[in-house]
């Protein structure tokens, strides 16, 4: 039987699920008809625009650019603070629900999820049948809209519900990917970070069809691995399975909020930094290595990426989990605002097994020199002993002027 998956993408989650509370509460004014944005204060941490209203994003306001832009495109703009415990329950009752159709859900981040819908087909004259009762009945029961994007796996189907908003449903089975997905702009594309989309213009691939018809080998040359599955992206390849209950964890990582949002490399690189010594540290601790690093984006609307690199051998050196971190990073970072970062480390071993060298090692970043192992291995002994933080590296010291920071210099 062919697969059929569903995606299932709340409109404007935040901006709405905050305009049905107010009209539950007797409100005369629906958010979603006037310029309005979900945001913050502009002197807090979440003074970005987090969600927008369809008259707002007339004006030319973006989500993740600051509320105070914002406000000079629309003087007039209405702006609410986000309520995240709300949230929350609406997603829960909305999950609840789509659960009542089959139990073959995968939540993906607070407003969105993937659906099997192979195994209920059969209930419906056609899969948009099945999606429309379900799309109406979130309207109807809960008061908010959803994009239904319906493919043969997840990929397409996401790309499918990204089309034209709110309130639709949208296919892009195989056979229509020429027609409804190549003449898109390439960084459309699922995935396309901002780095990897330089990159594909400075090869005059402009498009999501360029990417399809390139050779694979070109684009591998220049984006590695990530180019390799961004070009099967582009020909509509990804996978069919729908993972209803989340796979046992079987690693060890560390993620971290920022106090602000990051927005340029160079502020996420020290915290990379910092992830991969306490990564290390815990690594060691359990006598392991990773023989697969995973990076982690939380964007400053909760949107939640995640990108991973299986390692040529097995390691538990900061230095080498920070450089992956990193260039994982620059591969799908989109250039937006920046809330939390992560790094977690599978495909455990023991630290005492042996390593068989590859012919690629001259590729990959080298392992410290004896010096330096002895150097940190004395960092680790005195952390022991006098606290986590005694003694660090110059490169994560806080900048100069901040009184609260005692830590020392080595």
């Amino acid at each position: 039987m062919t697969p059929i998956i569903f995606h299932i993408d709340v409109n404007s989650a935040y901006l709405s699920w905050t305009a049905v509370e107010q009209l539950k509460n007797g409100s005369a004014v629906d958010l979603r008809e006037i310029p309005a944005i979900i945001g913050g204060d502009q002197k807090s941490r979440h003074g970005v625009v987090l969600a927008k209203s369809p008259a707002a994003k007339r004006y030319g306001i973006r989500t993740g650019e600051p509320v105070a832009n914002a406000f000079r495109k629309c003087p007039n703009l209405a702006m609410f603070p986000p309520d995240h415990k709300m949230y929350r329950e609406k997603s829960r009752l909305l999950m609840e629900y789509l659960r009542t159709f089959t139990k073959e859900i995968q939540q993906v981040s607070v407003d969105e999820c993937y659906m099997d819908f192979t195994s209920i087909t059969d209930r419906y004259h056609s899969p948009v049948d099945g999606a429309l009762e379900i799309k109406d009945g979130i309207k109807e029961r809960f008061g908010f809209t959803v994009n239904i994007g319906i493919s043969t796996n997840k990929l397409l189907a996401k790309m499918a519900s990204d089309f034209q908003k709110p309130d639709r449903i949208h296919t892009l089975f195989p056979e229509e990917i020429q027609e409804k997905m190549w003449p898109l702009p390439i960084g459309e594309l699922y995935m396309a970070g901002r780095s990897s989309v330089e990159t594909l213009k400075k090869l005059e691939i402009n498009t999501i069809g360029d990417l399809a018809q390139a050779d694979p080998k070109l684009i591998s040359l220049h984006l590695k691995s990530h180019g390799k599955m961004l070009w099967e992206f582009a020909n509509g390849r990804g996978t069919d399975v729908v993972q209803a209950e989340p796979e046992e964890a079987k690693g060890i990582g560390n993620s971290t909020t920022l106090r602000e949002d990051a927005a340029t490399e160079e502020e996420a690189y020290p915290v990379f930094e910092e992830l991969a010594q306490s990564v290390g540290r815990r690594l060691k601790k359990a006598g392991k290595k990773a023989g697969m690093v995973s990076m982690e984006i939380k964007y400053h609307d909760f949107r939640t990426v995640s990108h991973q690199m299986q390692l040529e051998k097995p390691t538990n050196d900061p230095n080498l989990l920070k450089e992956t971190a990193c260039s994982l990073f620059l591969e799908v970072w989109s250039g937006e605002p920046v809330r939390l970062l992560g790094i977690r480390t599978s495909k455990l071993t023991d630290e005492s097994e042996p390593e068989q060298l590859s012919i690629f090692d001259f590729e990959m970043p080298k392992e410290p020199d004896e010096k330096h192992k002895r150097l940190k291995k004395a960092m680790d002994e005195l952390n022991a002993r006098f606290g986590q933080g005694a003694v660090v590296k110059a490169s994560l010291m806080k900048k100069s002027g901040d009184s609260t920071d005692e830590r020392k210099k080595l």
